[in-house]
């Protein structure tokens, strides 16, 4: 049985900032409108509060409003409120701009790609949110998406591996020491951010193979950092996060802080101030090193910095 509350107002007729105000928080929330001053929610949005705060405004403003329960009472009326909450056509227009970037990126940059498709990304969650009884159309829009994400990948990631739906296991280090590690060659901020972790914190001794493809990985060589390796991305996670919580190393501060730089320079999110700092060395040491161990090395002593500065006075590296 579908709970509603419908919010009925009335506003002066030069009250027109109010008015738009109103309209919009309760477009966001995704109210139904039954009639011009009748806006219907059920009563299980998230957005639900929004009723009552929108009765208190409008009060203020010298307008009238109430919240009541709706009840219906027939088969017709249940069918007439459920389609005030039919997204399809959103989903559809939504879906259109998704296939248009689709047939966009071979001729975008990787960073107009990428806006983009966050951006597409951001529309499909905002209509997710107050698609409140959902049927094909959400699940093909969400198909869509993936495709674009996936298409993305193929065009502009360089190799970078897709996220993994593996679960994170606790790990012993002991089981990890003098091994040969392999990941992508010409390695950038995750591969050298990882690879100085797995040198400091997980196996001292341990050697590294830079590697064109996935197939040429060593054998017994531990893989990470690209599809179907053993740590790779995980949900949201990089590589550098996942051994941080593979081997408990996410209890050390400074280590967590590194990682929340390097997941801002991978894959982008909550902007971290030092990130750019970080990304600026290590562009630095990119140029000043001739091969992929030599920008490791350079790397390296970079980490070995930005940990100690992180890091509790006196601990060692």
């Amino acid at each position: 049985m579908i709970q509603l509350e419908a919010l009925i107002l009335s506003l002066p007729a030069r009250h027109s900032t109010v008015r738009m105000r109103v309209w919009r928080a309760l477009k966001d929330t995704g109210c139904g409108v039954l009639r011009d001053g009748v806006y219907v929610l059920p009563k299980a949005a998230p957005g639900g509060a929004v009723l009552a705060r929108m009765e208190a405004e409008i009060d203020a403003a010298g307008g009238s409003a109430m919240t009541v329960e709706l009840k219906l009472r027939t088969a017709e009326q249940r069918a007439r409120v459920l389609k005030l909450f039919d997204r399809s056509a959103d989903y559809g227009r939504l879906v259109r701009k998704i296939d248009q970037a689709r047939v966009a990126l071979p001729r975008q940059g990787a960073g107009r790609a990428k806006a983009a498709l966050r951006t597409l990304e951001r529309s499909y969650e905002r209509l997710a949110r107050i698609d409140f009884f959902p049927a094909r159309a959400r699940r093909q829009a969400a198909e869509a998406i993936a495709g674009l994400k996936q298409a993305h990948h193929e065009v502009h990631a360089g190799g970078e591996p897709l996220p993994s739906g593996r679960r994170l296991r606790q790990l012993d280090r002991t089981s990890f020491r003098r091994r040969v590690w392999a990941t992508r060659r010409d390695p950038w901020v995750d591969r050298l951010a990882s690879a100085w972790l797995i040198k400091r914190f997980i196996d001292r001794e341990a050697k590294f193979a830079w590697i064109e493809h996935p197939r040429d990985r060593p054998k017994k060589a531990i893989g990470f950092d690209f599809d179907g390796a053993q740590f790779t991305h995980i949900g949201k996670r990089v590589t550098f996060e996942v051994l941080l919580a593979s081997f408990g190393l996410d209890r050390d501060p400074a280590l967590v802080a590194i990682g929340a730089a390097v997941h801002f320079l991978d894959v982008g999110g909550i902007p971290v101030p030092d990130a750019k700092g970080l990304e600026t060395l290590l562009r630095g040491a990119k140029e000043k090193a001739k091969t992929d161990d030599a920008r490791l090395a350079e790397a390296m002593r970079v980490l070995d910095l930005l940990y100690s500065a992180y890091a509790p006075a006196g601990q060692p590296v």
